[in-house]
């Protein structure tokens, strides 16, 4: 399974079909190590923040609750 490092350069580089098949790797969860897919969490996150218009769809694979600092 292929699985990408990434830098900020790379993120505004992302389409909507390498967002989709970095989805499909999440929801596969099939990793050789916990590692690989750790570091594919941590790219949709990264897309999530920078690119959130391709991110939106795959939301649900973050976990990311709101919260109120109030």
């Amino acid at each position: 399974m292929r699985v990408l490092s990434f830098s900020d350069q790379d993120v505004a580089r992302m389409t909507e079909r390498d967002v989709a098949e970095l989805a499909v790797r999440l929801e596969q969860d099939e990793y050789t190590n916990v590692f690989e897919g750790l570091n594919d969490w941590h790219l949709l996150r990264a897309i999530a923040f920078q690119r959130p218009e391709l991110a939106e769809p795959y939301l649900y694979l973050l976990d990311i609750e709101p919260f109120d600092e109030a």
